[in-house]
């Protein structure tokens, strides 16, 4: 048991100890129009920030700065930001919250609009929560939005003002951009983001593409082999009779989908791994009554990981599941009692490793108690492991 409760500390613990996200190298322009060269603190915002926190040196101090200090940064090589005064409509796009209204409610706001494509013709965009606008700029137009609102138009029909699509027509006239692509052009970053680089390329004028970062895996499936160090106890209740198995080592063998969610720095990500693992003892009490356990299955962990990234070929990451569990083989034998088979119910992990340019891995995981005869009202019993996994990411 302290083993176990020094585990789960170190496990706690660490993240606080790497978890600093990265100050990258960076600038922004002061109020004064003045370039400032500085490491800005990286985190990959979801939402468009309002400040962000910088340093002049690796040693320097931390200063924050906002809307009222400054008028663009980047980070480099990721993103840049400009700040803004625009009419922006905040209209809800949920369904159940949308207006009545067809045309948008403008509010004159200060804000710092994140840069998708800088050029001839420029695209923006502004989150906030469930809130994404668009806006653009070209050589005669200055930044505005681009109108899309959905409204009802009675308690069964929501109708949408499409008038981007119009916006765009008129300020992106080019010979390759057809009319019927700008008719099917969808209000998402993706499709927006392809017509303003072909419009620029269109025009042969320079452009930067600030989506385009470096190549982001966003799955990754990896093989999972590993060893188990695995206890077993069943207890007959309202009785003295239980059964205490030896520890045992055996081998597991997993497969795991890893999916990286496409924000903050790609430091979260869901997985699955399906696994198979094995567990088999004999046990002889004080009355010469033997007991048998021969159990293997299938089990699914499905959880959260969270990345600390050390360097750039180098990261620590902790991971917490529910594992759902498919039982293979049905002993559990108790010499003058009875046989029955395993009814496992769900049980939790938690786990902790390194892994190396993205491709080699290794683990400590432990699995928390799994009552293997969740079915049987006469019996309980507790069943827990302590892994260690090596990883292998084939793509």
């Amino acid at each position: 048991m302290k083993k176990l409760l020094s585990f789960i500390c170190v496990l706690l613990l660490v993240p606080y100890a790497f978890g600093q996200i990265t100050f990258d190298e960076s600038y922004f322009i002061d109020q004064s129009g003045d370039k400032v060269n500085c490491l800005i603190k990286n985190i990959d915002w979801k939402n468009n920030p309002k400040e962000f926190t910088y340093k002049l040196s690796v040693n320097g101090e931390e200063t924050i700065a906002g809307l009222d200090a400054v008028k663009e940064f980047e980070i480099v090589g990721d993103s840049k930001y400009i700040k803004t005064t625009v009419d922006i409509d905040r209209s809800s796009d949920k369904i159940t919250k949308v207006s009545t209204l067809r045309e948008p409610k403008f509010k004159k706001e200060q804000l710092f609009l994140k840069v998708l494509v800088q050029g001839q013709a420029s695209l923006y965009s502004y989150a906030d929560g469930d809130l994404i606008r668009y806006f653009y700029k070209t050589d005669t137009t200055p930044i505005k939005q681009l109108i899309f609102k959905r409204y009802k138009i009675d308690n069964d029909l929501i109708g949408s003002n499409n008038r981007y699509k119009q916006q765009l027509f008129n300020a992106l006239s080019c010979k390759n951009i057809t009319e019927s692509e700008i008719k099917n052009l969808a209000y998402k970053k993706n499709s927006l983001i392809k017509i303003f680089v072909k419009y620029n390329v269109c025009q042969n004028t320079e452009m930067i593409n600030f989506d385009r970062k470096q190549k982001r895996d966003l799955f990754n499936l990896s093989l999972r082999p590993g060893v188990n160090s695995s206890s077993f106890t069943a207890q007959y209740i309202n009785s003295d009779f239980g059964v205490d198995f030896d520890t045992e080592i055996s081998f597991r063998m997993g497969i795991e989908g890893e999916f990286i969610l496409p924000f903050n720095k790609n430091k979260l990500a869901l997985f699955i791994e399906p696994t198979y693992q094995h567990y088999e003892s004999k046990k002889m009490n004080d009355e010469n009554t033997i007991a048998n356990i021969d159990y293997s299955s299938i089990e699914f962990p499905v959880g959260f990981r969270y990345y600390s990234f050390l360097n750039e070929q180098s990261k620590l990451f902790f991971n917490t599941a529910v594992v759902f569990d498919i039982s293979l083989s049905k002993t559990f034998e108790v010499s003058n009692l009875e046989r029955i088979g395993f009814t496992p119910s769900p049980n939790f992990l938690i786990g902790g490793g390194y892994k190396f340019k993205n491709i080699y891995s290794v683990e400590l995981r432990y699995g928390f108690n799994r009552n293997l005869l969740n079915g049987y009202t006469r019996w309980k019993s507790n069943y827990s492991s302590l892994s260690l996994i090596f990883g292998y990411t084939l793509f």
